[in-house]
């Protein structure tokens, strides 16, 4: 069986890190139009800079929690990919395997002047005059608001090839990246892990619950089917 993960927000706010949408997440002390846009980095890089050195930060302080675990555990019996809205790297410290990122990657930076330059992030900071080989600035590895989804295509192309289809802790508002549920193929399964209330669809099976308790009670359920 071919299991797609896709993953939101609410996966990794059980390990410590803040949604941008909740009502104590990152957008109540920070103006999308200040740290998000292309913009903002061209009006005032240092700012947006430290803006992502303290999601950085975070980051690499956090630990996969029961749901990455669960994912990656499901690799020994079925063919797994996770396609996830997050920027940060659980899924794979958790040991999944195949992940594609559609917003981007928090550890890495890439070039101003060529965005398919793509490199580690030295160190915990991102700061001004550090600079690509072609000697541009860096900015963060991050799909901000205003730019095109790279990895829309694949990430469709991927969801299209599902057996089962496992939305996990996504409020499924973010566009267009909400509008992958649709590249489900007919016959496949479609579960929505998250505590929300689920969007109105008869195809849908809801988990109600957290990503850590809702992940694991579905996984359990397919390894003894």
């Amino acid at each position: 069986m071919r299991i797609i993960f896709f993953t939101g927000a609410g996966i990794s706010a059980e390990s410590g890190l803040r949604t941008f949408r909740a009502s104590d997440g990152l957008w109540e002390e920070h103006r999308i139009e200040d740290v998000a846009t292309p913009e903002a980095f061209f009006r005032d890089p240092a700012h947006v800079l430290r803006f992502y050195d303290e999601r950085r930060a975070q980051v690499l302080k956090a630990k996969p929690n029961a749901a990455h675990l669960a994912i990656a555990e499901l690799q020994q019996h079925h063919s797994v990919g996770v396609v996830t809205q997050n920027v940060d790297d659980l899924h794979e410290r958790a040991g999944s395997t195949e992940v594609l990122h559609l917003h981007g990657e928090i550890l890495k930076c890439r070039s101003t002047l060529d965005p398919s330059l793509v490199l580690p992030v030295q160190g915990p900071e991102l700061t001004l005059g550090d600079h690509c080989p072609l000697g541009s600035q860096l900015r963060p590895h991050i799909v901000w608001f205003g730019e095109e989804v790279p990895l829309l295509q694949e990430a469709a192309q991927h969801i299209a090839q599902a057996d089962m289809l496992v939305i996990v802790g996504s409020s499924l508002q973010v566009w267009p990246a909400a509008g992958l549920i649709h590249e489900a193929p007919p016959h496949a399964q479609i579960h929505l892990v998250d505590p929300g209330v689920m969007p109105a669809s008869a195809r849908i099976t809801h988990w109600k619950e957290n990503a850590s308790i809702g992940v694991a009670r579905l996984v359990q359920s397919l390894e003894g089917s």
